[in-house]
């Protein structure tokens, strides 16, 4: 019986591995002379400006209006831009107010600036497509919103997202320079300057005002607002949208959270060093390089039907505060556009890699120092998908001593199977008595029930990391192996003309593949046992729950896996198949059942002590049996 608790355990740590893998994406009015100049050149288009007299109510309905097709403003148009944006009407009076957008390509990146708000209105990774082979795009047809919100002395509320830029593109050495001026005069402005690195995906963001002192109101609030909707890049969206979250570092560097994965999330966190919109292979990063002193961070779900919300995954949304200095904007920042690769982000030196989700406390650390160098090794000298197979069997090698303990602790409890079912039937009416002489005998023995199952939870830790690893690893994204088109995602060997709950619209291969090799796993280890499993009175029939764990686990396998990264698959396939043929060279050429019973006696007539742990729990029992008795007395 101890011999099918061991199997028991067994069968309940592998469930539970599953459980954990099943548990296992935001000044100045114009010179007199330029009025001048501007009246004289508005008298040769008199035609023009009079037809636009007409609609003169519309035209400054807002702050934010474009002027684009007029070359000049007559005196009235001034004033009333003047009564609507104070100082800052001068940048709606210069030619730059326009919306127009400025590129700077580099061999990393596409990157448009738009003149209305002065932000980046489009970011291309040039290196990179999506599963439908299109270029991968950030940010791109307004999914951003990028503002600061101020006050003026006057008494206005401005929004520099409503208002005009003036861009200029100057060199830095090999670095490109655009400069966006949001001016007041010619020498006064609010400045969003971006310094671009040939080769690099960081780019350097200072936001600094000049001149503003007395036009930026010091005792309001002057906040920065950074919104962006995350394209969907993945085969499946929902897949793709499990990997998409808000991540950030706060508390001094010594704390990295992200918001709820699903539905909708807010926090408000203090010293926050960066946030990342993090869209699982790849990220967009705001950071700081003081941390800020608050931040209001939100994130919301897009995907509510993966067959209707095919376009964005997550709007992730970010307020944070602006400090004026002297009455002045001086903020270095920076961005990063590119790849969740950690490769890629240990370069920054800003802790930006941990923002991928390797896995909680032991979990990750094994991914960091043991799994993504080996693979990164193994990736580098041959491909991809022979990298996984090569680490699976290196893994296994290196669990293999588990396996052998498992396998030896059962081989001793079946050694010590008449006995234990001579003591059962000796002491059939005292069930303390023959646990107490179970435990005995297990003790001189040396074959807990223990013994087996410590072992196979230590395998918990390796599972567990490996189901974090594969779905971060960028490296297998977009790499083929056999019939799998892409590691990262899903392979598909037949499309179904319906979709299946929890299973999808097609048929993956590896993770039929691997059932099958976990229930063939399950049946030689447990198979053979199960009708022998005595019924505990007052307990479930164990026998058949294992009986239905055979059937129940692949199937979860089948189901769950099929829309999961292929690599994935791959990965517990060869596991099993490669767990199989351990257990029949340990079972037919390393355990001999004759040598551990001969060690058992041996074992047996030595004298052993008892340790602390097990007198306790005979004290335990002892105690439990005399409360039953005295229980048992009073109904008499």
């Amino acid at each position: 019986m101890e011999e099918k608790k061991f199997d028991l355990n067994s069968i309940i740590g592998f469930t539970l591995i599953f459980g954990i893998l099943l548990f296992m994406l935001w000044q100045n009015q114009p010179s007199p002379e330029e009025q001048a100049a501007e009246k004289a050149k508005q008298e040769k288009l008199a035609a023009e400006e009079k037809a636009k007299e007409t609609k003169k109510a519309d035209v400054f309905e807002t702050a934010s209006e474009d002027f684009s097709n007029a070359s000049t403003l007559d005196s009235t148009q001034v004033v009333e831009l003047k009564n609507k944006l104070g100082a800052f009407a001068y940048a709606s009076t210069l030619p730059s107010a326009k919306d127009e957008t400025t590129e700077v390509k580099t061999d990393l990146l596409t990157l448009k600036f738009s003149n209305k708000g002065g932000f980046l209105s489009e970011v291309m990774l040039n290196k990179f497509v999506n599963f439908d082979s299109v270029p991968i795009y950030l940010i791109k047809d307004r999914n951003t919103a990028f503002n600061i919100n101020f006050g003026t002395t006057d008494n206005r509320t401005l929004n520099t997202q409503e208002l005009y830029f003036q861009p200029t593109v100057t060199k830095n050495g090999n670095n490109t320079v655009v400069s966006m001026k949001l001016k007041v005069s010619e020498s006064e402005f609010l400045e969003y300057r971006y310094e671009i690195q040939p080769d690099n995906y960081m780019l350097n963001f200072t936001v600094r005002s000049q001149g503003l002192n007395d036009v930026i109101n010091s005792s309001q609030a002057v906040n920065l607002d950074w919104k962006l909707k995350t394209y969907r890049q993945d085969k499946s969206i929902s897949y793709e949208n499990r990997y998409t979250r808000l991540t950030y570092q706060h508390e001094d560097g010594d704390k990295v959270d992200k918001l709820a994965q699903a539905g909708e999330d807010e926090e408000t966190e203090t010293d926050v060093n960066w946030l990342s919109y993090r869209q699982h292979f790849f990220s967009s990063i705001l950071v700081a390089d003081k941390p800020f002193k608050t931040a209001r961070i939100t994130s919301k779900d897009l995907v509510e039907n993966e067959d209707v919300d095919t376009l964005f995954t997550k709007q992730f949304a970010s307020k944070l505060p602006l400090t004026l200095k002297g009455g002045e904007l001086n903020e270095p920042l920076k961005f990063y556009f590119g790849p969740t690769d950690s490769k890629v982000l240990k370069k920054y030196d800003a802790d930006l890699e941990k923002s991928i989700p390797f896995g909680w406390g032991i979990f990750g650390w094994i991914n960091k120092a043991l799994f993504i160098p080996l693979f990164g090794f193994l990736s580098s000298i041959m491909p991809y998908g022979i990298a996984i197979i090569v680490m699976t069997i290196l893994i296994k090698i290196l669990l293999s001593f588990v396996q052998y303990k498992q396998f030896l602790s059962q081989a001793k409890m079946r050694v010590l199977k008449p006995e234990l079912d001579a003591i059962r039937a000796k002491y059939k009416d005292n069930k303390l008595k023959a646990q107490q002489e179970t435990m005995a005998l297990q003790n001189k023995a040396g074959a807990s029930p223990l013994s087996g199952c410590l072992p196979g939870l230590m395998q918990i830790p390796v599972f567990y990391a490996l189901f974090m690893f594969f779905p971060t690893a960028f490296d297998l994204r977009q790499k083929s192996f056999l019939w799998a088109d892409d590691l990262s995602s899903y392979d598909v060997v037949a499309n179904l003309p319906f979709k299946i709950p929890f299973y999808g619209d097609h048929v993956s291969l590896f993770p039929i593949l691997a059932a099958i090799a976990i229930f063939f796993y399950m049946k030689m280890t447990t198979g053979d046992q199960m009708a022998a499993q005595p019924t505990q009175e007052g307990m479930p029939d164990m026998s058949k729950i294992m009986k239905y764990m055979i059937y129940f686990s692949p199937i979860l396998m089948l189901i769950f896996f099929n829309q999961y990264a292929s690599g994935l698959s791959l990965y517990y396939f060869i596991s099993n198949l490669i767990s199989i043929g351990i257990m029949l060279v340990i079972k037919n050429y390393i355990l001999d059942e004759d040598k551990i019973h001969a060690q058992i006696q041996v074992n047996k007539a030595k004298p052993k002590k008892q340790n602390k742990f097990q007198r306790k729990m005979q004290e335990m029992m002892e105690q439990a049996e005399q409360q039953k008795q005295a229980q048992q007395k009073r109904k008499k």
